[in-house]
């Protein structure tokens, strides 16, 4: 199997942060999904995903750089059972090396020795199985409100995945048990799923605030009106004051990203759009206003200036 360093391009020196970037930037050029029908960028898909897993994990990235592990996540064979003992009881008196528990009469107690040493081996045997690593692309409204999702990946392994309210990019779920079998006694280890959430047309956000921007009229931030806006719950009738400028901030309480202290809140900013062909009458209109109702909208830049 090929070195994981190797296949994603980095020194056996580099960064996690290194490695993480490298792995992205390879699995998006790779993805089958970019490539349909093309079995070798699916192979190398698998091959960038596995490598990933070794080294993007510190802990199996430490194991395999210190031999432990190959590049496939099997354990690499123990040292001989011999050598083990032969350190252990080395030191025994002169003529009997290999003892530990003498009896009166100078005869080792085999029964004592071999427990020993079985006990050893069966404990060297009961290993946690390997955690498995993952990044995974949710969209921004399943991130908000949640969603459970029955996944893939490109090793072929299907999750099903369960993203809590609220979730925030980069965070990562731990599904237990669900990684690479142990030996023995031992249990397996887990999956680690990295989530990375996808942008949204409408929507942003700043902590557990959403932020979105609302096209009024010039009629509806002059007069006042009612308009649908989109929240991230779902579109509700929002009021627009009446003489509202262009980017003032409307709040609506409760509609923002949920979280253990409650929901936040979802800020609105209203955008006055003109219409994209104002005929005479509407230029007659207001160069009217203007001449009876006269005033400077750069007063304030003037006086600081």
């Amino acid at each position: 199997m090929a070195d994981p360093y190797a296949v994603l391009g980095v020194s056996v020196t580099a960064k996690q942060a290194e490695i993480r970037k490298a792995y992205l930037r390879l699995a998006k050029n790779n993805h089958p999904d970019l490539h349909p029908g093309d079995r070798a960028a699916e192979e190398r898909f698998k091959a960038i995903a596995s490598a990933y897993d070794i080294v993007g994990d510190e802990k199996k990235r430490a194991r395999f750089d210190s031999g432990e592990i190959d590049a496939s996540g099997a354990e690499r064979p123990p040292p001989q059972a011999e050598r083990e003992f032969y350190r252990q009881y080395a030191e025994a008196p002169s003529g009997f090396k290999y003892d530990r528990q003498w009896g009166g009469n100078g005869v080792a107690d085999d029964s004592d020795l071999f427990a020993d040493l079985f006990s050893t081996l069966r404990q060297r045997s009961d290993v946690r199985g390997d955690d498995i690593n993952y990044t995974f692309a949710i969209d921004f409204l399943d991130a908000i409100n949640g969603a459970k999702k029955r996944v893939t990946m490109a090793d072929g392994m299907t999750l099903d995945i369960t993203i809590p309210p609220g979730l925030k990019d980069g965070q990562v779920l731990r599904l237990r048990g669900q990684g690479h079998p142990g030996r023995g006694a031992a249990g397996p280890g887990d999956t680690l799923v990295e989530i990375h959430v996808e942008p949204h047309p409408i929507f942003s956000r700043d902590g557990n605030t959403i932020r979105s921007v609302l096209p009024v009229t010039l009629g509806e931030a002059m007069a006042g009106a009612k308009v649908s806006v989109h929240t991230v719950s779902g579109v509700i009738k929002l009021t627009i004051p009446k003489s509202s400028n262009n980017g003032a901030i409307l709040r609506i309480r409760g509609k923002g990203a949920p979280s253990k202290d409650g929901a936040g809140d979802h800020l609105v900013e209203l955008k006055v759009v003109l219409p994209a062909h104002a005929d005479d009458d509407l230029l007659r209109a207001v160069a009217e206003w203007e001449a009876k109702h006269p005033y400077d909208p750069r007063q304030a830049q003037e006086q600081t200036s």
